[in-house]
């Protein structure tokens, strides 16, 4: 999207370099990149980043309402409230297609919203790895609100631990040693002293928990939380001495109750010329006219499972649990990211983190992913190339 940089990267860039690189994360951490990083970094021209940054406003302006909680109480399943939630979301993620508008200038619109930790760890890593490997001029950056990886590293160590310990935090996970993101988990031990643990693994007496290290048993003061209510749902005979439920003497990094708060069940509060309209299904008198036009989405769902592209009103008609949908009008990504063969579709995660006491969310840094099929997921981009995850580099 920033034509110099962009046709330096393509000129050097080979099939075989990025195999090299892919060799050398492997290298640096056997075994954990499980997802598909895509051949290049995507260049972000400053109006967009520009536009990013106010449609992020935008979202926090409307979490900030002294009501925000009121409207969201709905979003949370009364077996998943969590006790001692705090005042705000400690973590933002802002997903956001790059789309043109009539104008013909790049725009985002936003996709999804999470109040829950993205690949903190990693996405402040690879920026590094593709400047190892290929040409990435000084006119961009990775990093936001933050001047480097040190600061970064430093900040994000500060807002994990706190006054603790390392070894009084832990990074909560279901089996993390499986997780698709275990590289991320890696990271954050090396950046941060931080170690992945089971919830199978926690110990649990009176209202303190604990977990062994070393032969040791080591008490948790601080839980950097990325177990998510749904994966759970899928091992419904798991045996653990502490569920997510429980009331315990801990400190939530990223409280699980704003998992459900800030998700699709945010979007028909938020409006703007980058948040396409959205409506609770069961609250719609009747439907968009163009319904062609609109996505359906389950409320409760995570990485696009149950995400319909193409609906009916018959089809709408015909689900009985209406209240747990919305639909959401479709955006148009427009293919921006020149490949050696072609252009490919683009989406921009934005990262904040929102540590307790301070006033405002601070923008770090970003996730971009690059897609040629119909939606950004894996199951869309099967078999092809130039697309996965990857970084943003902004322009500086």
């Amino acid at each position: 999207m920033i034509p110099e940089p962009r046709h330096i990267f393509n000129s050097a860039f080979s099939p075989a370099r990025y195999q090299e690189m892919l060799a050398d994360i492997e290298q640096q951490l056997p075994g954990q990149l499980d997802f598909r990083v895509a051949e290049t970094p995507v260049f972000v021209p400053a109006g967009l980043r520009d536009k990013l940054i106010t449609a992020g406003e935008t979202i926090i302006k409307v979490i900030e309402q002294p009501n925000f909680k009121e409207l969201t109480e709905p979003s949370i399943p009364a077996h998943q409230r969590v006790p001692n939630e705090d005042a705000r979301p400690e973590f933002l993620t802002f997903d956001f297609a790059v789309c043109r508008n009539a104008n013909g200038e790049l725009e985002p619109q936003l996709i999804e919203m999470q109040g829950f930790p993205s690949l903190y760890a990693f996405q402040s890593w690879l920026p590094g790895v593709f400047a190892r490997h290929f040409p990435i001029p000084d006119s961009v950056t990775p990093f936001i609100e933050v001047p480097d990886f040190d600061a970064y590293q430093k900040r994000m160590r500060e807002f994990i631990l706190a006054d603790q310990p390392a070894e009084n935090v832990i990074l909560l996970e279901l089996f993390p040693e499986k997780q698709k993101t275990r590289i991320d988990f890696a990271l954050s031990k090396k950046f941060w002293g931080i170690d992945a643990v089971c919830i199978t693994k926690i110990r649990k007496r009176g209202r303190k928990l604990f977990y062994e290290k070393n032969g040791r048993e080591i008490e948790i003061k601080r839980i950097y939380n990325r177990i998510i209510f749904d994966e759970l749902a899928r091992y419904p005979e798991l045996k653990t001495e502490f569920n997510l439920t429980d009331d315990v003497d801990v400190k939530w990094v990223g409280h699980p109750n704003w998992f459900f708060r800030i998700s699709k069940f945010t979007l028909p509060f938020l409006h703007g010329p980058f948040v396409p309209p959205s409506y609770f299904l069961h609250e719609l008198e009747e439907y968009p006219a163009d319904l062609e036009n609109y996505v359906l989405k389950p409320l409760f769902s995570f990485a696009g499972a149950g995400v319909r592209l193409h609906v009916t009103a018959p089809e709408l008609d015909a689900l009985a649990d209406k209240q747990n949908y919305l639909l959401q009008r479709k955006v148009d990504y427009e293919p921006v990211v020149q490949s050696p063969d072609g252009l490919v579709k683009c989406e921009i995660r934005l990262l904040y983190i929102w540590p307790e006491g301070e006033t405002r969310p601070q923008l770090l840094t970003g996730l971009s992913r690059l897609s040629r099929g119909e939606m950004i997921g894996v199951d869309f981009n099967k078999d092809k190339d130039w697309v996965g995850g990857t970084t943003p580099l902004f322009e500086r």
